[in-house]
């Protein structure tokens, strides 16, 4: 499932492709993703892309008419392919820009997500754009409010780093190796962190990420980013998919738990 550093690499992507570009028509397969994408998006025919950027999981295009939200769910990815070309199976949706150019979103799975919105306030009032809390790379996600965030959650920290309203983006393959770089047990409640913890934490979100930001991600099975290359950050996993193999810090076997229905990786030893 793509995480915060792959929709990232694809937003940094596709943004010099959209920045300045003229949609001269919208397609779509006619199947529905995790909502069906609703004949609002036909507005966009005709404007002017002002502005790409992220939030949380969401790659937010903002238009001289609209806004455009798209979410690449547990499967998807986008591509940039000339106009002419054939599109291929599980392509989902497609802008068409003036420059003969195309972004593309297959998603296999049909979990994504693509929804238009008339203005900011519209889009800030959406649910699942408002409870979002702070951006793990950005001045707001700090070890006071981390500690703040934490303090009467006590279901284990894997899970509370998880909830996108403690901070966004944070994925199971980054929950785990975040916690293994600060030295804590993910099964630990949330609430019995202190506040230096929390700092190591803190400080670890924000490294691991980057990290695999600048390695193109993660790929394990199908993600891509917008120029066909998959991500290299596999290659550094210091806990997770490691089950039974020896700890890169101390030589003990990683073991493995189930979370909230995620599997979750840890070294007994170094994580205590």
């Amino acid at each position: 499932m793509p995480e915060l550093p792959e929709v990232e690499v694809t937003m940094q992507e596709i943004s010099p492709l959209l920045m300045g570009a003229t949609i001269e028509g919208v397609w779509s397969s006619g199947k529905d993703l995790r909502e069906p994408i609703g004949p609002g998006v036909m507005a966009l025919v005709g404007a002017r892309v002002l502005r790409v950027s992220r939030r949380a999981k969401f790659i937010v295009v903002e238009t001289s008419q609209g806004i455009l939200l798209m979410h690449l769910g547990m499967s998807g990815h986008m591509r940039m392919p000339g106009r002419g070309e054939e599109r291929e199976r599980h392509d989902h949706f497609e802008l068409q820009l003036k420059d003969r150019h195309s972004l593309r979103l297959n998603d296999t799975r049909r979990f994504g997500l693509v929804r238009y919105f008339r203005d900011l306030g519209e889009l800030g009032a959406y649910p699942a754009f408002a409870a979002l809390g702070p951006e793990p790379l950005g001045e707001g996600f700090t070890p006071r409010t981390l500690h703040a965030a934490l303090r009467r959650r006590h279901l284990p920290i894997k899970q509370a780093i998880m909830d996108s309203k403690v901070v966004v983006g944070v994925g199971n393959i980054y929950a785990s190796e975040s916690l293994f770089a600060a030295r804590l047990d993910p099964r630990r409640p949330a609430s019995s962190l202190t506040p230096i913890e929390c700092g190591r934490l803190c400080a670890a979100i924000k490294r691991i990420l980057a990290e695999a930001i600048r390695n193109n991600g993660t790929t394990f099975d199908s993600f891509s980013d917008a120029l066909g290359d998959i991500g290299h950050y596999v290659e550094q996993l210091r806990v997770y998919g490691r089950r039974g193999r020896a700890c890169p810090n101390c030589g003990r076997a990683i073991e493995s738990v189930t979370l909230g229905g995620r599997s979750t990786f840890f070294c007994p030893a170094c994580q205590r």
